[in-house]
């Protein structure tokens, strides 16, 4: 497998490991397994002078099906418009979120 920056129809963007689901050599989808969805925040906001943009861009990982047990899902190919290898910072962040470790992808809550 190999860790892969998803675009999906919705316009989400998930970084996953990736592996291709097929049959008699047709692609039918994605298998992504441990996906994490890639939040971005370019930080613009108004300001008495206009319009402030910083230069830096900010990135949280969240899960992507927060609730799910499951830690690989099926998308169909007709969900993907693209995917791409990620820049090497969201690599390493990504690798940090999953760890290697099956206990490191666990979502706690709270309910109230």
């Amino acid at each position: 497998m190999s860790v892969k920056l998803v675009l999906l129809k919705s316009g989400e963007q998930v970084v996953s490991d990736v592996k291709e689901l097929v049959s008699e050599d047709k692609v039918y989808g994605l298998i992504f397994d441990r996906p994490l969805k890639v939040m971005t925040d370019t930080g613009i906001y108004l300001a008495e002078e206009g319009l402030h943009n910083p230069d830096k861009l900010s990135v949280r990982l969240e899960s992507w099906i927060a609730l799910s047990a499951d830690k690989q899902m099926v998308v169909p190919k007709d969900w993907i418009v693209t995917y791409v290898e990620p820049v090497k910072e969201l690599l390493e962040m990504y690798g940090e979120c999953t760890d290697g470790d099956s206990d490191a992808y666990q979502v706690s809550f709270t309910e109230e």
